[in-house]
This record gives structure tokens, sequence and C-alpha cells, in this order.
């Protein structure tokens, strides 16, 4: 009896540990975790490069479109954001800074010597505010002003030359959208420029549209009026010359139609590479006299970049290759070798300060 008792508990003890192994194991219940928050990403704002135009409009193949090209090289290479204000009329130019000011602009570029009382009151007004003004220097300087002026009699000078050598008839002109410096100091060079052609090849080439001594001569009293440019191309072409060198933003673009439709007529183009901005033209554009507008917008940035902004007069010149003589493209062959070598050659005297551009 005792023995069967024995094996009854044996079986059932078996039976126990068969039943245990046999069990499906029991689950692990997955505890809840929050996946871990992303640290949020700082956003960096841009800086801004903001501009006012004169009245030619951004457009206008010369002195504003160039400015904006130094907005837009510093949003492709710097990352910054650009905006422009189109003034129409004079009137606007302090509506369009004032409209700025409230845009949180890092730098507002102000585009020609006639912004120069709306910029100074401005920034006078604002002194946490950076400007550059391009065409205009103040005295005493305004310390958030960067004031950018250009020595254009210099490439005017050159320009002058070149007229001078390649002219048929003996006479060539000059005229400005309005008298003010920054018209009239491309003028001075340009007939300095064909004096001294004169002087060193014993020729007699007549200047018509700028008297350098009287500091008078002909202008059409505004930079958009394209109807004035040809109607003065015309007079003047009508007068024998056959070079003419247009100082008036958009206002040239008249006199190139109409030198265009006349024929055997040459212009020279003004602020930028006037082949190049006006293609239709480059037929008849013998060279430019570059103002690198763009550049100094740029050069304006990036010292605000770098922590090195300053204001007070810049000035380009030929020595910084601020200002120069454009590429003659499709015309080299109408300059001679000779004229060429003069070239370089004045350009290192105008550098060195042993020729004169300025009356």
């Amino acid at each position: 009896m005792k023995k069967q008792l024995q094996r009854v508990i044996a079986g059932l003890l078996f039976a126990s540990v068969v039943l245990a192994a046999c069990s499906p194991a029991t689950q692990a219940v997955p505890t809840a975790t929050t996946a871990p928050t992303a640290a949020p990403t700082a956003v960096v704002e841009k800086k801004k490069v903001c501009e006012v135009t004169d009245t030619g409009g951004v457009d206008d193949k010369g002195f504003n479109q160039t400015a904006h090209d130094g907005i837009l090289q510093a949003q492709k290479t710097l990352g910054w954001d650009g905006a422009v204000l189109e003034s129409q009329q004079q009137t606007d130019y302090e509506k369009n800074i004032n409209e700025f000011l409230q845009s949180k602009c890092d730098l507002i570029v102000t585009v020609g010597f006639l912004l120069g009382d709306a910029t100074s009151a401005a920034a006078k007004a604002h002194p946490d505010q950076k400007f550059e003004i391009l065409d205009y220097a103040y005295d005493p300087v305004i310390d958030n002003v960067w004031a950018q002026v250009y020595s254009t009699d210099q490439g005017g000078f050159l320009a002058g030359y070149v007229a001078a050598s390649v002219t048929k008839t003996g006479r060539v002109a000059t005229f400005g959208g309005i008298n003010i410096p920054p018209v009239t100091d491309f003028m001075d060079g340009f007939v300095l420029g064909v004096t001294y052609y004169n002087e060193k090849n014993g020729t007699k080439v007549v200047v018509d549209g700028w008297d350098v001594a009287a500091h008078d001569g002909t202008f059409v009293g505004n930079f958009q009026s394209t109807d004035d440019g040809r109607r003065t191309a015309e007079a003047q072409m009508d007068q024998g010359a056959d070079v003419i060198f247009p100082v008036a933003g958009p206002v040239g673009l008249g006199a190139a139609a109409a030198i265009k439709e006349r024929g055997n007529v040459w212009m020279i183009g003004v602020d930028t590479d006037q082949s190049v901005s006006a293609p239709d033209f480059a037929g008849i554009i013998l060279t430019s006299v570059l103002k690198r507008l763009d550049v100094t917008v740029l050069d304006a940035v990036k010292a605000i970049d770098a922590g090195t902004f300053k204001g007070g007069t810049h000035v380009s010149d030929l020595k910084n290759d601020g200002v120069g003589l454009a590429d003659f493209h499709d015309h080299a062959s109408v300059v001679s070798d000779k004229v060429k070598a003069d070239l370089a050659t004045i350009k290192a005297g105008i550098i060195a300060g042993t020729i004169k551009t300025k009356p």
C-alpha cells in the first residue's frame, strides 16, 4: 500500500513537470516609452540689403541696374535677402527710404547724387541703421553712411582718347542728363581725353556738348526720356559728330536707337558695358566707361558680414579697378594697336598722377 501511494505521488509530480514544460511562455508586456524629442532647429534670419533707385528704374541698362547687380550678387554668394523700391520721381526718395526703415534692412543702398539730402536726413534720424549712398560724399562724414564716389573722369579720359582716334569727321560729342557732378565728371574726362589726343598727335578734333572751362553744355534735364536722347543725338549727328557719348542713363538708349538707324556713327556707353547690358545696340557701341557700382554695393555688404563696415568717403578709381574702359568686343580692329598701347601708358600716368583728368 505504501509503495502504491509512492507511485501515485511520483506520477503526479511527473505530470506537473510535463505540464509546466508544455505551457506557453509568459509574454513580457512592453513598457510604454516616449520617443526622444528632437532639439528645435534654430532659425537663422537672413540679413537684408535694400535698394532705393533713382528715377531711371532698376532695368535702365546702366546706373540703377548695375547697383542692383550688386544686390543680386549678395543674394547669390552671401545668402542675403534683397529688396528694391523704384523711385518714379524725386518726391519718392524720402518715401521709399522711410518704407525700408520699417523693413529691418541691414543695409539701405540709395542710388545717386540726387538722393543725398534724403539719405542724410534719414541717417541722422536713425543712427543705428547702416546706409550706403552711391555718387555722394558728405563733409563732415556721417558715421553710419558709406559714401561711395567714383573717379569717372579717369575712365572718361580714356574714352575721349579713343573717340578722337577713330573719328572720321573730326567731330565728336557728348551730352548729359542733368548738370550734376556725377554726370559732368564723365564729360570733363571725355573732353580732356580728346584734348590730350590732339596734343599728342597734332590733330584738331572738336567736341560738341560740353565746355570744360564754362562748365556748361548740352543736357536733356532728366534720366528717363529716350525721346530726348534720340533728338539730342540726331542734332549732334546733324552737326557732324560721328562718335557720341551720352551720360544720361536710359536716355542714352534713345541716342543708341538714333545712331543705329543713321549708321556710320559710334556710341560710347556709360556705367556698365552696354554692349552686354543692351545687346541690341552692340553693333554701334565701341566701348563703355565702366563705373563698378555692383562691386561697391557688394563691398559694403561684405563689410557688414565681416564687422568692418565704416562710414565716410570711399573712392573707386582706375587704381582699384572701380572705374575703367570696357572691352572693344567685336570692334577691336577699329582701334589701332598704337592707340591700345597708348591707353595702357595713359592709364599708368593717370594712376601715377602725372596725367590730369580734371580741369
